[in-house]
């Protein structure tokens, strides 16, 4: 597959832009250099997709019937268990990436120091996003622990929760959005489109579940008192 594209006439030139379709000929450009058929490719698209789906359906299941805390004989052993195997499923997810992103042609026009400088600052902003709100959430926090049972006792304000919702998931998309930006990969980038997408569906049907969580501790709370 050759890894040339068409020039900025493919779009209706600079100097006459249509901007509602901008985003297309952005899109366009890229899968210019994608095969959509590479086992690598599939394989990155199958772990992203799957791995939000995974801990979302084990963590709901486990809150309706209690089996793992069952099977572990504690709250806490079943999230560490789950919490585990999401940790070992993301690796594998950041391994299918950069497998996907090497097997497919680079980007001429990202292959630069400045585009590897701007690509390495992401990923540190990413991290730093990521690091945090683990330490801010703590291992339960972070791995689903409220569908065990294992409530925190106050909504976290801060930093970096103080900055933007969700920053677990966006940081991380920010280290994928870097990683493939200092591969100079245009399937990076497309594949970092998919990651954000896959989360913005994760958070639109965990975050009113969740909240439903700490509204029957509310109420319990009121009950008692």
């Amino acid at each position: 597959m050759s890894s040339s594209v068409a020039g900025p006439d493919c779009c209706g030139g600079f100097g006459n832009v249509d901007f509602r379709q901008a985003d297309v000929c952005v899109m366009t450009r890229l899968l210019g250099y994608v095969d959509p058929s590479d086992p690598c490719f599939v394989a990155a698209i199958l772990t992203i997709t799957f791995n939000p789906l995974f801990w979302n359906v084990v963590a709901r299941w486990e809150q309706r019937t209690r089996k793992l805390s069952k099977v572990f004989r504690s709250p806490y052993l079943a999230c560490y268990s789950l919490g585990a195997a999401i940790l070992f499923l993301n690796v594998l997810r950041s391994h299918c990436f950069t497998q996907a992103m090497l097997s497919q042609p680079k980007m001429e026009s990202l292959d630069n120091p400045t585009a590897y400088r701007v690509g390495l600052a992401l990923l540190g902003i990413g991290s730093t996003f990521v690091l945090s709100s683990f330490f801010a959430l703590g291992f339960t926090g972070t791995f689903l622990g409220d569908y065990f049972g294992i409530l925190m006792e106050a909504r976290v304000t801060t930093f970096p929760f103080n900055i933007l919702d969700n920053p677990m998931y966006w940081g991380s998309t920010a280290n994928y959005l870097g990683w493939a930006i200092m591969h100079a990969s245009p399937t990076g980038l497309l594949l970092t489109v998919v990651v954000a997408l896959i989360y913005m569906v994760a958070i639109q049907y965990e975050e009113p579940f969740t909240a439903q969580i700490y509204q029957q501790k509310t109420s319990s709370s009121r009950k008692r008192s």
